[in-house]
């Protein structure tokens, strides 16, 4: 497959971990690179690893963190971790993000005439009919790349409709706002809606802040991520399941009769990718409807320190999980009223709360984002979702295909905007392997060691 090949850079739009790792890639393999990022904040680090909170910990084991696909122990030997225990350490994000800014200037000194940083957004694009692309930033500057790479990260929450007669004060819809866990003087109950792995770490971070008042988690099912075991299950890579559909999902429930769940999720993981591609979407959709659920939480994991802390909460009272539907949520003077009715019940019941935060996880309908760049390519039919509405339709090189189902040589995506081609997307070990690729790719770095020649 050609790839555009210009003097001009290649612009990355996003610097976070997706953004940042591309460029890193990028620069070892001699190309020009022009980094767009808006928030400075973000900067080598995004949205994940920026945290302030040294309890927000990593969801993966030190031992399969490191950048780079070709030297696995990097980031343990970044840490000075010498010993399996310390390589079964989950360490806190911040530390992690720290490691991905470290990588980012490394690679910037050691090659500083060929990357530049734009703390500006990009706003719209052009395409000439020479080729390549111009870039428009806020501030009027054009950019001109030879390929443009929308390294978005998770797109920021869109807030569910239910909510939007509460006041500003009470509700959020964004986890991640810090004034969503400040100023708890006076709030006696909480409400989180959704039991995920955000929900957990809204509640653990509402905890630190000295909160000990009654925290309601509610999602349609009530699931909450299982444990990760306190030392790595060892699992023997195998060749990938020939059963589809809800076949595989027995096979999968079987195995882990026989050899523990965690294993079983394990043993599946290096094949999810091509397991979800040979599945057609009409398939893909019902795994969505009916796995889905049960598979994030058994494959997205509390570290231990992390679930022992949640399950204390439990204990004392201050944390319950429930399974239900929300029915309306209204402001009665300083508080919000939310009906829910219980899974399983024909009867509703009401929860007074001072705060309600919204945890059900980022937007992936990519047509309802504000974002002025998305709005502008989905207007010019140069992009258009995936048939799940997970993020952007590409194709398994990264092109994003437009409307009329065409991939593009120079508008490429990686990272969680992806999903809907490859499904699992969102951990650091498989965006680091995509991203290495791509990189190799746009550079023809792919050409060397026997692999192509």
């Amino acid at each position: 497959m050609p790839l555009p090949v210009h003097d001009s850079p290649i612009v990355i739009i996003g610097a976070g971990f997706s953004g940042t790792l591309l460029a890193v890639n990028l620069l070892r393999h001699g190309a020009r690179v022009v980094l767009v990022e808006r928030d400075r904040a973000h900067l080598g680090r995004g949205l994940a690893f920026g945290t302030p909170h040294p309890e927000h910990l990593l969801n993966v084991r030190a031992s399969n963190m490191s950048a780079y696909p070709d030297d696995l122990g990097h980031f343990q030997r970044w840490m000075d971790f010498d010993s399996q225990q310390q390589a079964n350490l989950f360490v806190p994000r911040a530390t992690y993000g720290s490691y991905l800014r470290e990588q980012m200037m490394a690679a910037i000194a050691s090659a500083p005439a060929r990357f530049t940083i734009k703390e500006q957004e990009a706003v719209g694009i052009d395409w000439p009919e020479t080729g390549g692309a111009v870039v428009h930033l806020d501030s009027g500057e054009q950019v001109a790349a030879s390929a443009v790479v929308l390294a978005l990260g998770n797109l920021e929450p869109a807030g569910l409709a239910v909510m939007r007669g509460l006041d500003r004060e009470v509700a959020f819809a964004n986890p991640w706002n810090p004034a969503a866990t400040e100023n708890l003087g006076g709030i006696e109950q909480i409400v989180l809606i959704g039991t995920g792995l955000t929900a957990v770490d809204v509640a653990i971070s509402l905890d630190s802040a000295g909160y000990r008042g009654r925290i309601t988690a509610i999602s349609r099912r009530g699931l909450r991520p299982r444990a990760h075991t306190p030392s790595g299950p060892h699992v023997t890579p195998g060749p990938r399941p020939e059963a589809r559909g809800s076949a595989l999902l027995r096979q999968v429930r079987h195995r882990a009769a026989d050899i523990g769940w965690r294993s079983a999720v394990d043993e599946l993981r290096p094949h999810m990718q091509s397991l979800w591609r040979l599945h057609d979407p009409v398939a893909q959709g019902r795994l969505l409807r009916h796995a889905r659920p049960w598979w994030d939480v058994h494959r997205h994991r509390l570290a231990p320190p992390v679930a022992d802390r949640v399950a204390t909460m439990q204990d004392d009272g201050r944390l319950h999980f429930c399974a239900g539907r929300l029915v309306s949520a209204t402001a009665h003077g300083g508080d919000a009223h939310i009906v829910w009715r219980p899974r399983g019940s024909d009867t509703t019941q009401t929860l007074v709360a001072q705060r309600v935060i919204t945890c059900t996880g980022p937007e992936s309908d990519v047509t309802r984002c504000t974002q002025p760049l998305l709005q502008a390519l989905l207007a010019q039919g140069r992009m258009r979702p995936d048939p799940h509405r997970l993020g952007v339709e590409v194709d398994q090189a990264g092109r994003v295909v437009d409307t009329a189902g065409t991939a593009q040589d120079a508008l490429l995506a990686v990272g969680p905007v992806t999903r809907g081609a490859v499904w699992e997307i969102v951990a650091v070990p498989d965006i680091r392997r995509q991203v290495w690729t791509l990189a190799r790719a746009l550079t023809h770095s792919q050409w060397v060691g026997g692999e192509g020649l």
